[in-house]
């Protein structure tokens, strides 16, 4: 008997805090992978399925089965041989229907790659943002940084030669050291930007990161609820073709129970009876006898034949 599976859709694991991006889209793939190859064995299984069933119909067709039987084993024999081209007929049905499921596990299969591809693109524009915008930033801090150590340098260079230079050559070090001050300020303002720019990047790009977590579990959650009900419709469809497969066998063990030997028997001598009496015996003729016997003597009364 087919059975019937409760569908059921439980939550897991949040995944946006125990997996990383990278290792989703790979359980995806392989996930997807999987589903590939299961609509590939459903395609092979018709297949066979088909070669069986057509090998069937052309046995009981081309096949001889008893054909010289007569009467009620004679029907019974048309029902075993039509009864097994239906068999075939089934097998073939069933290498259709199984066509038919291997078609909608690719329709299901190309329909989350298709959602899933949308999300994707926007995850990779996303982090590509994201990565574009923290190469900006880490060099904005090499500047800083940078600047940071000319002003100390100029700084230090102006104490260290405060007594030891002339008024002009002053002037020189405390240009200098107003210019390594408003370069710093340019890029320690370039740097706080870049760094805030950033960090609005990296929220946008976590949210998104959740939402696409969540959304690929729940396509997870669908694939794998999908494929375990086309495993049991699979299952389902073989065994529903074993128990009309026994309604077929079925036909033939009721035709053998009215086969009657008896009804047989009495069919084939009727048919083929040549009278009711049986040849009578050759008797013993002395030719002497023949010979002073002008009579011709007459051919010996039949026997009648007794059943």
């Amino acid at each position: 008997k087919t059975r019937t599976l409760q569908k059921s859709m439980t939550n897991s694991t949040d995944l946006t805090s125990t997996i990383g991006y990278d290792s989703i889209i790979q359980h995806l793939n392989d996930g997807r992978k999987n589903c590939k190859e299961f609509e590939d064995f459903l395609k092979e299984r018709a297949i066979i399925e088909e070669k069986y069933g057509k090998e069937l119909i052309n046995l009981s067709k081309k096949k001889p089965c008893g054909q010289t039987e007569l009467n009620t084993l004679k029907k019974s024999l048309d029902v075993f041989k039509q009864q097994i081209d239906n068999v075939g007929q089934g097998h073939i049905q069933l290498a259709q229907t199984l066509r038919e499921e291997a078609k909608k596990m690719e329709d299901f299969r190309e329909k989350q790659k298709l959602h899933r591809k949308k999300i994707e693109l926007i995850m990779e524009a996303i982090h590509k943002n994201r990565n574009l915008q923290y190469k900006k930033t880490m060099e904005a801090k090499r500047l800083y940084e940078q600047r940071c150590r000319d002003k100390d340098e100029a700084e230090q260079a102006v104490h260290r030669n405060a007594n030891l230079v002339t008024q002009k050559q002053q002037e020189k070090l405390f240009l200098k050291l107003a210019q390594t001050k408003s370069a710093l300020e340019d890029t320690d303002r370039n740097y706080q930007q870049s760094v805030t720019t950033l960090e609005k990047i990296r929220e946008e790009w976590q949210n998104e990161h959740i939402k696409a977590c969540e959304f690929f579990e729940t396509q997870e959650c669908e694939r794998i609820n999908y494929f375990r009900n086309a495993l049991w419709l699979h299952v389902n469809l073989l065994s529903l073709g074993c128990v009309q497969n026994d309604e077929k066998y079925e036909e033939i063990r009721k035709s053998l129970e009215m086969c009657s030997i008896e009804k047989d028997v009495d069919f084939f001598v009727n048919l083929r009876k040549t009278g009711s009496l049986a040849p009578a015996p050759v008797v013993y003729e002395n030719y002497y006898n023949t010979q002073r016997n002008v009579t011709p003597a007459r051919s010996p009364a039949p026997v009648p034949i007794s059943r």
